[in-house]
């Protein structure tokens, strides 16, 4: 299976397209040593979003590294960001700038699109089925993004990120009251810093398949990985720790499902 999925019985499917590790032996044999680290992988979320199962609600998981192909950027490669730096469909170096491949090994066009057909393609198609299924069934739908990033990343932003970013594309992926409802639970609390549209907006699935004139509203959650784990290899998962920041998650969930429902 090219992706982790299981079907819930409520009108909203979290999304978690950075979480793959897997990196097949071929392409592992090309690249270089950092880039076994993985250590951009939005590590550690099915778990710390464990709760999901309970409550019903759909998920949809990579399997394979961001180092072997971004699920989150467009197949066309364009930059989300224009004018500001970031790494594309088929990173060729690390957040810290790290060459991932050997000298002259980096992926040709041939090769990207070969990943395209074999892993982005399959991703793709079944979070479409799933979002098509739940709107055929409940009228309309919440597909959240969920990511997490280092704290401090030097190469895309200065100083530390708020805890909690939140990107609707600049209020194009989703009706404003699930806007209002989600982040008015994360206003709620003092314990967390919090941003909206700020240098995370939502990336190729928020702004593809938000589409609120087609009853799809997305919203993506970037969040800083220190809240849950540890952000210094080999990044260890910690569950008292993320035990302080789940409740919130849950919460903010919750909302969204109310949102839709109502």
């Amino acid at each position: 299976m090219e992706y982790r999925f299981k079907a819930g019985r409520l009108p909203m499917l979290v999304s978690m397209p950075h979480a793959g590790t897997d990196i097949p032996d071929e392409v592992a044999a090309t690249m270089a040593p950092c880039a076994g680290a993985r250590a951009d992988t939005d590590w550690h979320l099915p778990e710390l979003y464990g709760f999901l199962g309970e409550m019903g609600v759909s998920t949809i998981s990579a399997r394979w590294s961001r180092y072997l192909i971004d699920l989150n950027r467009p197949p066309e490669d364009t930059n989300l960001y224009p004018g500001l730096d970031t790494t594309g469909l088929c990173p060729v170096d690390t957040f810290g700038r790290e060459s991932l491949y050997l000298e002259g090994k980096a992926p040709d066009q041939a090769e990207v699109q070969r990943r395209l057909a074999r892993y982005w393609t399959p991703y793709h198609e079944q979070l479409r089925a799933e979002l098509d299924r739940l709107r055929r069934e409940f009228g309309r739908v919440v597909l959240w993004d969920a990511h997490s990033i280092a704290s401090q990343v030097p190469r895309f932003f200065e100083g530390r990120l708020p805890d909690l970013n939140f990107g609707t594309a600049d209020g194009k992926s989703c009706d404003p009251g699930l806007e209002q409802a989600v982040l008015g639970v994360a206003r709620a609390q003092d314990r967390f810093s919090i941003a909206l549209n700020g240098r995370f907006k939502g990336g190729h699935i928020t702004r593809k398949y938000g589409q609120p004139h087609d009853d799809v509203h997305a919203i993506q959650l970037e969040m800083c990985q220190c809240l849950y784990m540890n952000e210094a290899a080999p990044f260890e998962y910690r569950p008292e720790v993320a035990g302080e920041v789940q409740p919130l998650l849950r919460q903010m969930i919750g909302s969204a499902v109310d949102w839709v429902r109502a």
